[in-house]
């Protein structure tokens, strides 16, 4: 691996690791405050009641947008540095998975939140698993099963579940490289002052209020779900571009037709989102 090559893959995952981080930092406090049996209310009251309790549920909020992000850029970096070289097979699909990881963690994030966003959000997800065929119920009894037993699922797997699945597929990483906050001050810096200023949203439901908006990666595949049936929106329609990344690993004919049906697929799913976001 040339310099270059080693930059332009350690940028990405170097500032993705310091959004982690920071969240996990920040993460701590909010939890100590969060009930998964009142979830709103306990969410709600840690801008309330807990000193600097906005700070940190802002602070957590945009450190883990910047963490899945990151994960993305790192992964499009890690494909352009290696266009014209064979990607080690192993290690790329423990790349996807920490990227599907780091999503997953992202969305039981919002669905905790338990507000407008959140409810929408728990509700697509559960639809969605539960339209797989024979496997529906287990999948969703182990990742939601929200309409049985609320928040505690989603909440252990988000607290837990979902982290040691991350750090299983960047162990690698972990112990090669290392990062630290003073190699990204301005990251660091900019983080914290938007969460000063900015407060993480929180949206009560609203009576009279129909249309609610998921979390903004998930505008497209709700826009979709209006169209088709949930197996084929939720299911289908994004597995195709997981099974088109794992195929860019391989040194094969296909490689080139993944990464142009990759490009195709995401400016499918802008639009949607577009149109989602325009409703």
């Amino acid at each position: 691996m040339n310099i270059r090559t080693l930059i332009i893959e350690t940028k990405w995952g170097g500032k993705s690791l310091v959004s982690l981080y920071l969240s996990v930092l920040s993460g701590m406090v909010v939890a100590l405050q969060y009930d998964p049996a009142t979830p709103f209310f306990s969410a709600s009251a840690l801008d309330l009641l807990t000193p600097f309790g906005q700070f940190f549920r802002s602070c957590h909020f945009y450190s883990s947008q910047l963490f899945f992000l990151f994960s993305l850029c790192h992964l499009a970096a890690v494909i352009l540095a290696k266009s014209d070289q064979q990607l080690r097979f192993g290690k790329w699909l423990l790349l996807i998975g920490s990227v599907l990881a780091a999503l997953l963690l992202l969305f039981t994030g919002y669905v905790l939140r338990a507000d407008a966003t959140g409810e929408a959000a728990g509700v697509i997800a559960e639809n969605i698993t539960l339209s797989i065929p024979y496997l529906g119920a287990l999948l969703n009894s182990l990742l939601f099963s929200i309409e049985a037993e609320g928040m505690k699922r989603v909440y252990a797997n988000h607290l837990i579940g979902l982290g040691l699945v991350w750090g299983v597929c960047c162990w690698d990483h972990l112990r090669r490289y290392r990062v630290s906050f003073g190699q990204h001050g301005l990251l660091l810096f900019a983080t914290v002052v938007v969460s000063l200023c900015l407060a993480a949203p929180m949206e009560p439901t609203r009576l009279g209020l129909f249309h609610i908006q998921g979390p903004w990666f998930l505008l497209g595949l709700q826009e979709l779900l209006r169209y088709i049936q949930p197996l084929w929106a939720g299911v289908i329609f994004p597995s195709t571009v997981v099974v088109a990344l794992v195929c860019v690993g391989r040194e094969t004919p296909w490689r080139r037709r993944s990464l142009l049906f990759i490009a195709g697929w995401l400016v499918v799913y802008c639009i949607l989102s577009i149109i989602a976001a325009l409703r």
